[in-house]
């Protein structure tokens, strides 16, 4: 692989370039071609490595137990998030180091806005998930295989050595559920620990909780999909169930991994004030008023492509509910230039961090406090 002889900021990356891109954004074939000839992609993956987290049933079945599905997967077939296989009896992940996305991110696009604001990441996702929201907006990598899509080969120690190279201090694992190339993120995670590179997640929380609990000593910050807040809604939207997603966020919280949560909007779905309300409620009651909630504006995509953009109107409104719930830090997402975008201290109600779109452009927080009136601000600063 091809890696500069000194590093160089990515300002300045750029700049050498001549490229101007977009919120900050490298694309996938701009950043596959910039790293040489080892980076090339082939369509498929590289070789099966061995599963964690399941067990041998009779008949050359295995169960898989590392997410609530725990599919039993007869010889020769694939768990439901089509990126484990059973082969003769022993199950296997067809994606460790055999990413199809790999890019540089604001870490504001994950979106986590407590945690190293106006930094970067270096995101990356694999082939397949273990849900199947109609509103998926990745659903052509969420909902293939890893023999659909175009992979390029790094290893944990080549991801780790782009991060150190490009000055990202923190590897994203996003775009489709991590919990689906859980062998390969943790590889990577613990090898970034040891390189002083922080770990984030953006997550649909669908993990059991022995995989989850050894994951979380090597993750700092989480952005967790709470996409409802009804049984009936996530059965009929995204094919899984509330309950484990809710474990999921309290397991977090509890072990002091820094929490967001992202609620997507959704039209004559997930839009009442009364779901809303609740979901509040148990934000507030479970976790706490701390937690930035991030409400998100839904655009029509995949199989929901008969509903209208959420109204912006409906997000203040939901925002309104979670202000009048007591939550602290509300924000409004996909609506570029909107105040609810920023950061506001609780106290003096005076801009913390300054937003547009993913550009921070000023941040008033100074050793975890308000620049202002010295409040205590939440989040992962440094």
């Amino acid at each position: 692989m091809f890696f500069l002889e000194q590093p160089i900021t990515r300002r300045q990356f750029l700049k050498g370039l001549g490229i101007i891109t977009l919120g900050g954004l490298f694309s996938k074939e701009i950043f596959k071609n910039l790293m040489a000839k080892e980076l090339e992609t082939t369509t498929g993956f590289i070789k099966p490595s061995p599963a964690l987290y399941y067990k041998k049933m009779d008949g050359k079945k295995v169960q898989c137990l590392l997410c609530p599905r725990e599919c039993v997967v007869p010889a020769d077939n694939k768990g439901f998030c089509r990126s484990r296989k059973n082969i003769n009896g022993d199950y296997y992940t067809l994606v460790h180091s055999n990413p199809c996305v790999v890019h540089i991110d604001p870490i504001e696009k994950k979106p986590l806005f407590h945690f190293l604001p106006g930094t970067t990441a270096l995101s990356l996702a694999t082939a397949g998930c273990n849900f199947t929201c109609k509103n998926c907006q990745n659903w052509d990598i969420s909902q293939a295989s890893p023999e659909q899509t175009d992979n390029i080969e790094i290893s944990p120690q080549k991801m780790v050595k782009l991060a150190v190279q490009y000055q990202t201090p923190t590897i994203a694992y996003t775009y489709t559920e991590p919990s689906i190339f859980f062998e390969y993120m943790l590889d990577i995670a613990k090898l970034a620990h040891k390189n002083g590179i922080s770990n984030i997640y953006h997550s649909n929380g669908y993990l059991n909780q022995k995989p989850l609990e050894e994951l979380i000593p090597y993750l700092d910050g989480a952005n967790v999909d709470l996409k409802g807040f009804s049984e009936d809604f996530y059965k009929d939207i995204t094919g899984g169930t509330l309950a484990p997603v809710l474990n999921t966020l309290k397991t977090l919280k509890k072990n002091g991994v820094w929490l967001e949560i992202t609620n997507l909007v959704i039209p004559t779905k997930n839009d009442t004030e009364k779901m809303i309300k609740d979901m509040c409620e148990w934000i507030k009651n479970e976790l706490g008023c701390e937690v930035p909630v991030h409400f998100s504006r839904f655009y029509p995509q995949y199989k929901l492509q008969n509903l209208s953009p959420t109204p912006i109107e409906t997000l203040q409104k939901a925002a309104k509910i979670a202000r009048k719930t007591k939550l602290l830090y509300i924000y409004i997402g996909n609506v570029p230039g909107i105040k609810e975008e920023s950061t506001y201290c609780p106290k003096c109600k005076k801009i913390l961090i300054e937003r547009k779109g993913y550009d921070v452009r000023q941040i008033n927080i100074i050793d975890g406090k308000c620049k202002f009136c010295k409040q205590n601000i939440p989040g992962h600063w440094k």
